[in-house]
């Protein structure tokens, strides 16, 4: 049954991307487009993220960041799995309400659409606030320093890329995505 425990993450992280790559395939054309460096500076935080998060206890000469902030155990787990769980279900929600407006990087499609209603009601960018949310859950569940990281190095990616998101958004849409972004938090209902 230890099995289980080690595996369970990783699984359902796989399943995850595994969607998410099935459903880039249906996307509509892209007329904008972000500047490469933008691109690649976002994956090589969110790389640094993953590493951290995969690599073998004490790989790493730097001991604080296995440091266990409580002990490790089945609340910790099965909290951490329900959030990650959540948080995962939310992003692919948001995917699902997106549609064919969807882009790995920041672009503006043809006939591109503002999405504001189900998850887009709740905050302008469900998909990294379910991310987020599932990189916290693994954090929980781990219950090591090096696991909040992730989360921390994803939302730096996250903010990096919502920014030039919001630039596109309002040059796209103007007063109305201004008015949708006035009403509506970037990541956090109702906070931020």
């Amino acid at each position: 049954m230890l099995w289980f425990y080690e595996w369970f993450f990783p699984v359902v992280w796989i399943i995850f991307f595994i969607y998410w790559r099935i459903r880039a395939f249906n996307t509509k054309t892209t007329q904008r487009i972000e500047p490469l460096a933008s691109r690649i500076l976002r994956i090589f935080i969110c790389l640094i993220a993953v590493a951290l998060l995969i690599i073998t206890p004490k790989y790493v000469p730097l001991p604080w960041l296995y440091h266990q902030l409580w002990p490790t155990g089945l609340l910790p787990f099965w909290l951490g799995a329900a959030i990650t769980i959540a948080g995962l279900l939310f992003a692919v929600w948001a995917r699902q309400y997106l549609g064919r407006n969807w882009s790995s990087s920041v672009t503006i499609k043809q006939g591109h659409e503002l999405i504001t209603t189900g998850p887009y009601a709740v905050v302008r960018h469900p998909i990294y606030t379910g991310i987020l949310t599932g990189f916290l859950g693994v954090a929980i569940a781990m219950s090591q320093v090096r696991g909040f990281i992730v989360p921390a190095l994803f939302f730096l990616a996250f903010w990096l890329k919502l920014r030039r998101e919001e630039q596109f958004m309002r040059s796209q849409f103007g007063d109305v995505y201004t008015t949708y972004a006035h009403h509506t938090s970037a990541l956090v209902p109702y906070l931020f």
